[in-house]
């Protein structure tokens, strides 16, 4: 059993890190925002449970699948059914809004701030909340691009038109609020029109996903520009202070946010690092004693911060 008295000492701490870190929020120069997976999650988009069975009951009973990740990667017998599947994923996860204010929240700490965002998150909802598209470089790829296969050429594509298109093909409707729902008496399809395929322009090999998945990927134009803009913003803020504020990131792809901002907090004189996670909140000892790290639920910790 936990004593009180460790309880409270636990409570109080956490308490001088939120208000330690709304200081640091409030005399930054500059915020450099960190985001991973553990921040839509937050925010919920979960792939698995009761949402994964709401819109993926019938592939569940087909196939087995366990989470909605693991199932995009299923070698499917027909690029019919494998949009079928696809279409969902990509309209739950890009197209609708998250269910939780979590990234709303996020908006209103840093919307009168010099801010930028690097993220591995692929789901659109820093924009969607609000965020200046040009001060946000997503890395990994978006929900809402297709790219050739091949890549035979370095585009993408938007595809909402097309992904609204395949799930209303399989019997969804779409309810007032852009949520899908099956009407009574309909069964739902699990392939898609063949029509509805996307193939590429120019070389007629089928598309794809514009998500990092292996040397594939697509690094288009608008990419490109997102990275040169990044880089801009660190150089023109190193010799001033700046927070690294890291959010529910992991280690699948540690490089890309966690270690970069180990490094620059490491390297920068007037520099702080602060970590939000849940069960994973950790600076190295090098630059612990300019980091904050702050254990618990993203979507709470925000709120907290705003009570500040």
């Amino acid at each position: 059993m936990f004593s009180k008295t460790a309880i409270m000492k636990s409570t109080g701490a956490c308490c001088d890190k939120i208000s330690r870190l709304k200081q640091e929020l409030n005399t930054a120069d500059a915020v450099v925002i960190g985001a991973g997976a553990g921040l839509s999650t937050s925010a919920g988009f979960t792939y698995t449970g009761e949402r994964f069975q709401k819109y993926f009951g019938d592939f569940i009973a087909k196939y087995g699948f366990r989470d909605m990740y693991s199932g995009g990667f299923y070698p499917f017998d027909s690029l019919e059914e494998h949009w079928a599947y696809w279409s969902r994923y990509i309209y739950i996860n890009r197209y609708l809004d998250a269910p939780k204010q979590v990234y709303n929240r996020l908006y209103e700490l840093v919307k009168n701030r010099d801010y930028f965002v690097l993220t591995t998150n692929v789901d659109h909802q820093f924009q969607k909340a609000g965020f200046d598209k040009h001060r946000l470089f997503y890395t990994q790829g978006d929900y809402g691009l297709w790219q050739c296969s091949v890549p035979c050429h370095n585009e993408t594509y938007d595809n909402e038109t097309t992904v609204r298109k395949m799930v209303a093909a399989q019997g969804f409707s779409f309810a007032e609020n852009g949520d899908l729902y099956v009407p009574d008496g309909i069964k739902l399809k699990m392939e898609v029109p063949s029509e509805l395929i996307p193939y590429c322009p120019h070389c007629h090999k089928p598309m794809s996903m514009n998500l990092r998945a292996d040397d594939t990927f697509v690094e288009d134009t608008g990419w490109h520009h997102a990275a040169e803009q990044y880089e801009g913003f660190l150089q023109s803020h190193r010799n001033q202070k700046v927070l690294f504020l890291e959010l529910a990131v992991g280690y699948n792809t540690p490089s890309i946010v966690k270690y970069s901002f180990w490094r620059m907090t490491h390297d920068w004189p007037n520099a702080t690092y602060a970590c939000l996670n849940y069960g994973e909140a950790y600076a190295p000892d090098e630059i612990k004693r300019k980091s904050i790290c702050v254990n618990g639920d993203i979507g709470e910790i925000l709120t907290a911060l705003e009570s500040q």
